[in-house]
């Protein structure tokens, strides 16, 4: 597989810096926007205290509360995504739904704690409208004012040239030709959509200008990318949109979003962070153990790292423990271990059948690289049948939308060990498919409970 250093060429060309600075310009008017929010409350509310005084702690402590159930609600039903930035409607729909769930949760808990003759009725009912007239004032003057000094240049856009003419108005986007850089879609090299994958993790959208006759092969790579991808085409031909869109005065079919919206990917990341940190310190001793066992058995370093193909087809590294010897090695994993592998030490044997081996990724989950749950990472060398993962079945860059994970799907339900045939890959792609479109964090908490089942495995050697 060529390994050709386009880097740094895709980076030049394409002026990254103009789309981070729309992602952290986002970032700030989102918080501005929670602050905007808290400070409503705070004088709607206080207003409110001020007409119908209560108990000076139990005022704060209920408005420091209402706030915080506020903000988590409005957080996760999207109150502070790109559309509640230049709409006021939708912003102040959102804000609205948020605060009333605010309100009837703080109900429930205040009829249920407190007698209801001391409950500051008057207050309460005086902020709350106080508030919420607050909450839509300011996030229609916030909405107008962003999309007068913005506009549409929020959105982080990237136009991709494959075999086409540089059209004579692009808008806001960054441009990129595809052939000068040398990338075909048609070409399943893991280094070079690795490098795709660079280039695109800080747009926001993507959209590919190409002939009738690529357009299903960038779909193919889009879906596995974790950006919107969309394909510039007149009619609907064979690429499975999910939605048309428009971009300028051209049609587009939408035929990849990133699986997981912002809410899910912070839900996902806590959950990892919370499990992985406490599981970090408390198997300390036994990581320490293993690592003295590895020394003592045979030479070379405790750890091995190897390239696996990660979110975005983009390449990272993850660590194991070394469980075979270091004159044996193998950087792209062309062979998979079999029970019968002389190449795996004694200590190895033991912790590859126990999936201590594995524990070390856990360092790659709080790196961000890998979550505790997603579709397995493979070697760039893996094969099924003597064909490489992605020559049996090219949805195999779908599942790359969504971070690596320690366990999976797959996993729990035995689609592990070597794949001797094209239908040991297929199981196991098709599991992963599952998962990306039906993600749910209770999902995860479920495979990560299931997966104590499989950690000792007949097919784990």
């Amino acid at each position: 597989m060529a390994n050709p250093d386009l880097a740094a060429e895709l980076q030049n060309a394409s002026a990254p810096g103009s789309a981070i600075a729309k992602r952290n310009a986002r970032a700030w008017l989102c918080i501005f926007l929670l602050s905007a929010d808290c400070v409503a409350l705070l004088i709607g509310f206080g207003a409110g205290a001020r007409l119908a005084p209560v108990p000076s702690p139990d005022m704060i402590g209920s408005l420091s509360a209402g706030i915080l159930v506020f903000a988590i609600i409005a957080f996760h039903s999207q109150a502070y995504s790109i559309p509640c930035l230049t709409s006021a409607s939708i912003s102040c729909r959102a804000a609205m739904l948020a605060f009333g769930g605010t309100l009837l949760l703080f109900f429930l808990v205040t009829f249920t704690l407190k007698p209801v003759g001391t409950f500051p009725r008057t207050g309460i009912l005086l902020g709350a409208f106080g508030s919420l007239g607050l909450l839509i004032i300011q996030r229609s003057l916030i909405a107008y004012a962003v999309r007068r000094c913005f506009g549409n240049q929020l959105f982080a856009e990237i136009l991709i040239l494959d075999g086409v003419a540089r059209p004579n108005e692009c808008g806001s986007a960054s441009v990129i030709d595809a052939q000068q850089i040398g990338f075909r879609p048609e070409e399943d090299d893991p280094h070079k959509l690795h490098q795709l994958g660079v280039l695109l993790r800080d747009y926001d959208r993507a959209i590919i200008l190409c002939p009738a006759a690529r357009r299903a092969s960038w779909a193919q790579i889009l879906k596995g990318s974790n950006v919107q991808g969309e394909v510039v085409v007149p009619e609907v031909g064979e690429t499975a949109p999910l939605a048309v869109g428009t971009w300028l005065d051209a049609s587009t079919l939408v035929v990849a979003r990133g699986p997981l919206n912002l809410a899910d990917r912070a839900r996902k990341r806590l959950l990892d962070i919370a499990l992985t940190v406490p599981l970090v310190v408390a198997l300390l001793p036994l990581l320490f153990l293993v690592a003295i066992a590895i020394k003592l058995d045979s030479a070379g370093p405790v750890f091995f790292r190897q390239q696996r193909i990660g979110r975005g087809n983009r390449l990272f590294r993850i660590y194991k423990f070394r469980s075979m010897r270091t004159d044996c090695g193998d950087a792209l994993g062309s062979r998979s271990a079999d029970r019968r592998d002389d190449r795996v030490t004694r200590v190895g044997r033991f912790i590859r059948s126990t999936s201590i081996d594995e524990l070390p990724q856990l360092f790659n989950v709080l790196l961000g690289e890998m979550s505790l749950v997603g579709p397995r990472p493979h070697a760039l060398g893996s094969t099924a049948d003597n064909a490489y993962f992605w020559q049996v079945d090219r949805q195999y860059w779908h599942r790359h939308a969504l971070k690596p994970g320690i366990t999976g799907l797959a996993q729990i339900r035995g689609f592990r060990g070597a794949t001797e045939t094209r239908g040991d890959i297929l199981r196991r792609i098709e599991a992963d498919l599952e998962y990306l479109h039906g993600w749910s964090l209770a999902r995860d908490v479920g495979i990560l409970l299931r997966t104590f089942n499989v950690l000792v495995h007949h097919k784990a050697f």
